[in-house]
């Protein structure tokens, strides 16, 4: 995690856009793979945390099947970071303080959507939004109950770096069952 939190840090510095993005795959339990883009908003220790709706694609997939992967790519930097693991949701806690901290247009925009369902015109998301946001001029929408965040604890990181005419450099670090990690270097 100090290499992670490291290159981290050099992203921020280098990255022009969303050093916290990050490549979330999920499966099906038919395991048809699906990836989409999300947001880091707390890593740690104890994993890698971001936020979704329950109710979208991803969190029916999560909730059928908790194996995850995640990518994280700085081209700035040219360095790529592959984490393997399992979700487990955040507190009740944790998901109303950074639903909080949020713009308040996010707070709105977000309890007005049923991510990842048919939606018959732009224009019926846009009055929900409205509709909203004249319930709650200040934007202080409570957090949907089916919006909440989810932690990967890894169980597999692996560090990649670009070299010259593709002698890359790759680390692979593995849980080793008594709270520590195992190192291996890969070929490229």
């Amino acid at each position: 995690m100090a290499i992670f939190e490291d290159w981290f840090a050099q992203a921020r510095q280098s990255e022009p856009n969303d050093p916290n993005a990050m490549a979330l795959a999920t499966a099906t339990p038919q395991a048809v793979p699906s990836v989409r883009m999300v947001l880091l908003k707390g890593h740690g220790p104890d994993g890698f945390v971001f936020y979704t709706n329950f109710e979208s694609r991803k969190g029916g997939e999560l909730a059928a099947n908790p194996h995850v992967a995640l990518l994280f790519h700085w081209k700035s930097l040219r360095r790529q970071v592959r984490v393997e693991g399992v979700i487990e949701q955040v507190t009740p806690a944790e998901a109303d303080a950074y639903f909080a901290s949020r713009h308040p247009q996010s707070r709105l925009g977000s309890a007005a959507s049923d991510q990842s369902r048919p939606l018959p015109s732009r224009q019926v998301y846009l009055d929900r939004v409205e509709a909203l946001t004249a319930q709650y001029p200040d934007g202080n929408v409570p957090r949907p109950a089916h919006w909440s965040g989810y932690r990967v604890r890894p169980v597999a990181i692996e560090f990649w770096q670009d070299r010259d005419y593709r002698l890359h450099e790759r680390r692979r670090f593995v849980v080793d069952g008594q709270g520590g990690w195992t190192s291996t270097l890969l070929y490229p």
